[in-house]
């Protein structure tokens, strides 16, 4: 179960970003994927990382997942990778992503940084997310 509940947050993610012409027009297309191909032209997006997180205090339950996505870029410097990261947090803070016919999450910004992969001539871009169910829901 929790693995459905992980590739329906990817599918959601994966919808909003593909259809936001800053993101597709940053990368030169709709390229995100789960696990780039050898033969994938940088710039691209990568989906990484997702974990269910327990949030629970002593009087309230609560549970999310965190969800990472990876930029790849090879231009000189980290502008690049840095603007393909703004037009992704301005992307998933729009409104809540849908996951099935029925729920929505908030995707809330936890984290974002960009470096050169010393492995090679890349930049690589990391934004992590936290996904809780929408409270506007309901």
């Amino acid at each position: 179960m929790a693995k459905s509940r992980s590739w329906n947050l990817q599918k959601g993610v994966y919808e909003t970003l593909t259809s936001d012409t800053s993101v597709t027009g940053l990368l030169g297309g709709a390229k995100i994927f789960d696990s780039a191909p050898q033969t994938a032209k940088y710039p691209y997006l990568t989906v990484g990382e997702s974990a269910d997180r327990d949030w629970s205090t002593g009087s309230d339950e609560s549970a999310g997942r965190i969800l990472t996505l990876h930029v790849w870029t090879r231009a000189d410097g980290e502008k690049q990778t840095h603007e393909i990261i703004d037009a992704i947090r301005t992307a998933l803070k729009s409104g809540p992503v849908a996951v099935n016919d029925d729920q929505r999450v908030e995707l809330r910004h936890e984290f974002s940084g960009a470096r050169r992969d010393p492995n090679d001539e890349a930049y690589h871009g990391i934004v992590r997310y936290r996904a809780v169910p929408d409270s506007k829901a309901a």
